[in-house]
């Protein structure tokens, strides 16, 4: 069901004029989330990272989080499919150390995230499939 889903999508993507938004934020940690309700101090958004979109291996857009960890990437469905996007082969990566927000982190490895969809919003004409990482993890150290 939820293959097909996808597949109408992509369908009704490529009549209609369409963007696909990649969205979220970074926090200061190994895992790049807040954790929320804990003893422990919440840690500090990973603001100036350099996160990319990456695809086989091919990185396809990149942006750098703002003040406040936050990032946005906007793609052209003509170019990348929303289904591809979705598929094992994608993820957002934080390619920046985490040791440039603190010493105290590994100066090695990158946090990746595969995407997941939120949902489709209207802009005037305009139809955004929502993506955001789901759950980043430490790799290559």
């Amino acid at each position: 069901m939820v293959a097909l889903a996808f597949k109408l999508a992509d369908a009704q993507f490529s009549r209609l004029q369409n963007l696909i938004n990649i969205s979220g934020s970074i926090s200061c940690s190994l895992n790049g989330s807040i954790i929320a309700n804990c003893t422990i101090p919440t840690p500090s958004r990973f603001s100036h990272a350099l996160i990319d979109v990456s695809c086989g291996g091919n990185v396809i857009s990149s942006a750098i989080t703002n003040g406040s960890g936050m990032f946005d990437i906007t793609l052209n469905p003509l170019q990348f499919s929303p289904n591809n996007l979705l598929s094992s082969n994608c993820n957002v990566r934080v390619v920046t150390p985490l040791s440039n927000c603190n010493t105290t982190l590994p100066s090695t490895g990158i946090l990746q995230s595969p995407l997941q969809f939120i949902r489709t919003t209207t802009r005037g004409l305009t139809s955004v499939f929502n993506l955001v990482p789901s759950t980043f993890e430490l790799i290559g150290i």
